[in-house]
């Protein structure tokens, strides 16, 4: 569900970048050995942020999560030293990749980092304080990560994904009532995200009611029939007995 945060912001970037970036791009997403390579030669002939952006995602592109953190990092530092604009977008991307190196702490450190330089507005805002949360859920900090959803659904309360945290956030605190009205929310955005409706079952079953966890867990599996949500839908159902096909 989430990699595509970073994605989306990488997505951001390109339109006004210059081409020898959308050539270091397109290798590091097409074939990121050679991105990498492309990436590397850049930044010693002075790419500066965006030859050490292009080279994250090239590391990313290889499932190396710890190098794309790093290179990341160095973009932020970089741009930083040029005055430029996308510090806090690279701290954020930084931190995606921390967490998908399973590290929350260094997560946690990157959005610090992307928030405390106060130029993120609107969604992005929202997706960074989404995204440390997960780093504070995984770091076992759960009112911070309360905190922090309260903050994107402020700055963001169009997104379905911040009220699905938040509803799921409110499940595993126990909190039932806030948990069924958040994902209420998720759903009138959402309707159709398999994982809206895998946790709109997981809700009801919470508060005892079969129906509609029944019906939340059937949607799921008619969405997408082949995958993972689709099997944790299909074992959820057991549960009441019979299950879905």
């Amino acid at each position: 569900m989430f990699l595509p945060l970073l994605l989306f912001l990488i997505a951001q970037d390109r339109p006004a970048e210059p081409p020898r970036f959308a050539e270091c791009m397109d290798l590091a997403t097409g074939d990121p050995a050679a991105g990498q390579a492309n990436a590397v030669k850049w930044r010693g002939e002075g790419g500066g942020a965006l030859a050490r952006q292009c080279l994250g995602v090239a590391y990313a592109n290889q499932g190396r999560w710890d190098s794309a953190a790093a290179a990341f990092e160095d973009a932020a530092r970089e741009d930083e030293l040029a005055n430029g604009s996308k510090v806090a977008d690279y701290w954020v991307q930084s931190g995606n990749a921390w967490l998908a190196a399973g590290n929350p702490v260094r997560a946690r450190s990157a959005f610090d980092a992307a928030l405390a330089r106060a130029t993120l507005t609107g969604l992005a805002l929202g997706e960074a304080h989404l995204d440390r949360a997960r780093a504070l859920v995984a770091a076992g900090d759960m009112d911070g990560a309360r905190n922090d959803i309260d903050k994107a659904l402020s700055a963001a309360p169009g997104d379905p994904l911040a009220w699905l945290l938040s509803a799921t956030l409110a499940r595993r605190q126990g909190d039932l009532k806030r948990a069924a009205a958040d994902i209420a929310e998720a759903l009138r955005r959402s309707a159709d995200d398999v994982s809206v409706q895998l946790e709109a079952g997981n809700i009801a079953a919470a508060a005892g009611d079969e129906a509609n966890a029944r019906t939340a867990w059937a949607r799921v599996i008619e969405l997408s029939p082949g995958s993972p949500a689709a099997t944790s839908a299909r074992t959820a159902l057991e549960q009441f007995g019979a299950t879905e096909k």
